[in-house]
């Protein structure tokens, strides 16, 4: 795989993290890719080679983002699924789906990765998408890969205690502010004294130690990140929606699925091969890891998984269509047979 090396701005602003302030370049700016990796490097299994040189290759370009949600997209062009299918994949990285999900819609990217209440409200929008498959979820278990990170001498112990505090998230309007949000509410607390601060994953925690906000919310590898430098968590806003949380989708544009529904099959299979070979194999997940970050291997054999199912989990869906109508984001819950 070719990986470009990350700015040094961005490992000057993660100071003692720059060993997981990782994909630097990428998570600071949707318009300048972090990283590309492209298929042709993965060499398919001996007895499909003689079907993958008469097959006709179709380049298409992913959109993700620098977490580990994605391993299972960089394993499976590893382990050469996607080449069996028929597709080069190159794959480049943005700060969040909301700024993935336009260049999806432009046709820049031919399919992209993003959180499932950007793409709800994105639908409410009119732009047209489509999923193609899950993207990541809970894993089931109380040891969740994400979590609102606060410093021990905060005053913040739950969710109610976030009133009238600045909280870090990656995008604003997304299934992180939902989410908080509801926790907020079941808390008894009101999430309309929350303030909302954007800034790209590898900034949260340093903005946390730093006190330029009080709180913020991460996924792996940044929560690790975060209790390696005496952060606590007060939760996991995903585990407390539940159990079986569907974060995000990877999906296409409605256009591009029209024009080129064999394309999507032959993602859509590869994109399963990934995930059911990534949850066979949680440490070659760990592994591929060091590949697209510059996480170091004692931190990657510690972070925490997020699940990957094996289909699109449409109560998931419905729940944070349920939540932007309630915060006020959406006036009404659109059709979204397009995301289930």
């Amino acid at each position: 795989m070719h990986i470009k090396n990350p700015s040094s701005r961005v490992r000057a602003a993660l100071g003692a993290v720059a060993a997981l302030g990782v994909l630097a370049l990428a998570a600071c700016s949707s318009d300048t890719p972090a990283e590309t990796t492209s298929s042709s490097a993965a060499e398919p299994a001996a007895s499909d080679s003689a079907m993958t040189e008469t097959m006709e290759v179709t380049d298409v370009t992913v959109g993700l983002i620098p977490i580990l949600d994605v391993g299972p997209i960089y394993l499976g062009v590893e382990k050469g699924f996607f080449e069996e299918e028929g597709l080069n994949l190159s794959l480049e990285l943005a700060q969040g789906g909301a700024f993935i999900i336009p260049s999806v819609s432009q046709g820049d990217y031919e399919f992209g990765f993003s959180n499932v209440t950007s793409l709800i409200l994105a639908t409410a929008n009119g732009v047209g998408l489509e999923a193609v498959g899950p993207g990541a979820s809970t894993n089931g278990t109380e040891e969740d890969m994400a979590a609102v990170l606060t410093t021990s001498d905060s005053g913040i112990s739950t969710a109610k205690d976030l009133e009238g505090k600045k909280v870090g998230v990656n995008a604003l309007a997304n299934v992180n502010t939902a989410t908080i949000n509801q926790m907020v509410r079941d808390d008894g607390g009101d999430p309309t004294k929350v303030t909302y601060v954007e800034l790209p994953f590898p900034d949260i925690v340093p903005a946390i130690v730093s006190g330029d906000i009080d709180a913020g919310q991460v996924v792996e590898p940044f929560r690790t990140a975060g209790v390696n430098q005496d952060l606590v968590s007060i939760g996991s806003n995903f585990l407390a929606m539940s159990p079986t949380f569907m974060i995000a989708e990877y999906f296409t544009s409605s256009d591009y699925a029209a024009e080129n529904p064999d394309v999507v099959a032959a993602f859509e299979a590869a994109l399963a091969k990934s995930f059911e070979y990534a949850t066979a194999n949680p440490d070659e997940v760990r592994a591929i890891v060091l590949d697209y970050t510059q996480m170091d291997e004692e931190t990657a054999n510690a972070v925490r998984l997020p699940g990957w199912p094996s289909e699109i989990d449409a109560a998931s869906v419905d729940l944070q269509a349920e939540l932007a109508v309630t915060d006020g984001t959406l006036a009404e819950i659109p059709d979204l047979s397009n995301l289930k």
